[in-house]
Parts: C-alpha cells; sequence; structure tokens
C-alpha cells in the first residue's frame, strides 16, 4: 500500500522532533564514573576541583566524579594506594618517594609548581638575616612538610631545634619558639589576623632561597592511567578548567568554597579563604602565560629526586617518563 506524499511528510514532521530530542541521548556515551580526594580538609587551596564539580565541568568531560573529604586520618597516596578513590592530590616529594618504594602512583599534573613555605619570626626575636636562625627554636610540621626543610638548613649550613607542630600557630603567637614554619596562603595569613604588622615580621621563604620544591598535584595509579588514559586527561583538563573558572570568577569560586567548608564544619571564614584563593593563583599561575599550567618539567623533578637522593630517602629516582603521564 503506497502512502501519500503529503501523509509522509506529514509523520517526518510529527516524528522529527522525538527523534531530534532522542539522538543526542543516543549518541552520548555514559558518564564513567569516578573519584577524587584532595590532601588536606575543604579549602581554597581546592578551589578549583570544588568549582569544576559545581559548575559541571567533569561532567562535560564525561566523569560522574564522587568528591571525597580529605583531612586528618584520610591520607590522599594511602587512600589512593588502597585502591578506595581513583584520583587524588599531594606533594611531589612524597609522590617520588611512594614511587620509589614500590607504589605505582603517577602524576598526572603538577598543578603548584612553586613553593608555599615560609619560616616566619619577630623582628624583636632579633632574627634579621639567616645566620640568626641558629640555635633557635622552629615549630615545624613532621612528615613530608620536613623534607624541604631538611634540605634548606643543609644548603644554607643552619642548626635549630624544631620543636614538633601541626595545624596551629600558637606556639608563635605564645612565644614558645623563636620561628615557625607557615604555608605562605594558611598559616601567614593567620599569623597577621593575630595581630602582626607585616613589617614586625622576618619572612624566610623557601621558594626563593633555593629550594624551590613543587607541591600540590593530581596522581592516580598506573593502572588506572593504563586502563583508560583518555578518562585521566579529562580529569586534568575539567580541574585545570576550574582553576581557570575559579581565578576569573573569584566571588563565585568564594560562595562554592564556603559551601564545602561549612558543610566539613572546618571553622573558617570568607576573608581567610579569599586570601587562600589569591595565593592559590600567584602559586598555580603566577603570569598571563598559561602555556606551562598542570605541567611538570624534567629539571623540577630531578631537582626534587636528587634532593630526596641526597637525603637517603630515595635510592634510586624512577624515570621521569614512567612518573610523570601528563602533558609535556
Amino acid at each position: 500500500m503506497r502512502i501519500p506524499l503529503m501523509r509522509c511528510m506529514a509523520l517526518l514532521f510529527v516524528l522529527l522532533p522525538a527523534i531530534v530530542a532522542l539522538s543526542p541521548a543516543m549518541a552520548q556515551p555514559p558518564l564513567k564514573k569516578a573519584s577524587f580526594l584532595p590532601q588536606w580538609i575543604p579549602q581554597a587551596q581546592f578551589a578549583g576541583y570544588f568549582v569544576a564539580k559545581e559548575k559541571g565541568f567533569y561532567r562535560d568531560a564525561g566523569i560522574d566524579l564522587t568528591l571525597v573529604k580529605g583531612g586528618p586520618g584520610n591520607d590522599s597516596f594511602v587512600t589512593l594506594a588502597a585502591g578506595k578513590v581513583t584520583f587524588c592530590t599531594g606533594w611531589l616529594s612524597t609522590a617520588i618517594e611512594k614511587r620509589a618504594s614500590g607504589i605505582p602512583l603517577v602524576n598526572l599534573a603538577q598543578i603548584m609548581q612553586r613553593s608555599a613555605l615560609l619560616l616566619v619570626a619577630t623582628r624583636k626575636s632579633g632574627i634579621r638575616e639567616l645566620e640568626d636562625l641558629n640555635d633557635k627554636t622552629l615549630g615545624y610540621w613532621i612528615g613530608e612538610f620536613y623534607v624541604p626543610l631538611s634540605v634548606f638548613l643543609r644548603e644554607h649550613y643552619l642548626k635549630v631545634k624544631v620543636i614538633p607542630n601541626y595545624t596551629s600557630i600558637t606556639m608563635f603567637t605564645k612565644h614558645a619558639v623563636d620561628a615557625i614554619g607557615a604555608m605562605w596562603y594558611n598559616e601567614y595569613h593567620s599569623i597577621l589576623n593575630s595581630g602582626y604588622d607585616p613589617d614586625e615580621l622576618t619572612v624566610f621563604r623557601l621558594g626563593d632561597l633555593g629550594v624551590d620544591f613543587p607541591e600540590d598535584g593530581l596522581y592516580c595509579m598506573e593502572a588506572t592511567f593504563r586502563a583508560d588514559p583518555e578518562m585521566c586527561a579529562a580529569f586534568v583538563q575539567a580541574s585545570l578548567r576550574g582553576w581557570l573558572y575559579a581565578f576569573d570568577h573569584r566571588e563565585e569560586a568564594l560562595d562554592i568554597v564556603m559551601k564545602h567548608a561549612e558543610e566539613a564544619n572546618t571553622g573558617t571564614n570568607r576573608a581567610h579563604q579569599g586570601w587562600m584563593l589569591a595565593r592559590m593563583k600567584d602559586l598555580i599561575l603566577p603570569g598571563p602565560d598559561r602555556a606551562s599550567l598542570g605541567k611538570l618539567t624534567p629539571k623540577d623533578y630531578i631537582t626534587v629526586g636528587e634532593a630526596l637522593k641526597s637525603l637517603y630517602l630515595v635510592d634510586r629516582l624512577p624515570a621521569y617518563q614512567e612518573f610523570y603521564r601528563g602533558e609535556k
């Protein structure tokens, strides 16, 4: 039976909207499930990832990403190695140690390419120059933070008495130590907020004094990368997109950060997170050139690796090509 031409055309016009509506869904592959663990509590140090999740950048990249809350008792590299998360952040020096010890993790992107570590003292303490640190007490973190400090003290022939410190600046404000370790984006701002003016402080930037170790990077296990390098690359690109959006839309990014911080009851405030976000931009994107964003250079890798070898923390430096699987 022949169907009249006009009836065929009428039927086509009726069905066309339904066909158009179905075709994108039929063409789009299902989202890939993955999870991500920042190495510390929710704060602007991780703003780019929170923004990328909130704005749908991971979904745009084909990833259904679950954000796992970081903090004390949830070591990112341990959790990654145990297969409990797909991706995590962590320090380059720690990651090289892990890889050298036989844990097959890989660096997908070096987000923070500069060191944020500072040593801070009051000028009233008499500490004005590096040599003034000799025989003084220093409140400082124990663990991965200690690696760059050890290199710094050795290279500048300094002898200090290190007093273990964790997340507080109380040792410093109560004058229990002569100097304290601080992150530029975090504790230094807390010191300023405790009542000190910058001109009352002596600040030594490890990065400006020969120990400029890159810090936060993005990592996964080598098996994850080999199984799906496209998803790994998509995760990195969505994360970088999140950072750039956060830097370009500061107030919106802070809204998102504060939402996560308040859900985790971190006790922070918007002013402090605003300082942190500004410093993260200085550390991640110090100039207008964005071509190097997220890249780990062979020079930086070898510098950190050789420092670890000099401290006898690794016997052999894994090959750069095996460790770094990001964009060259």
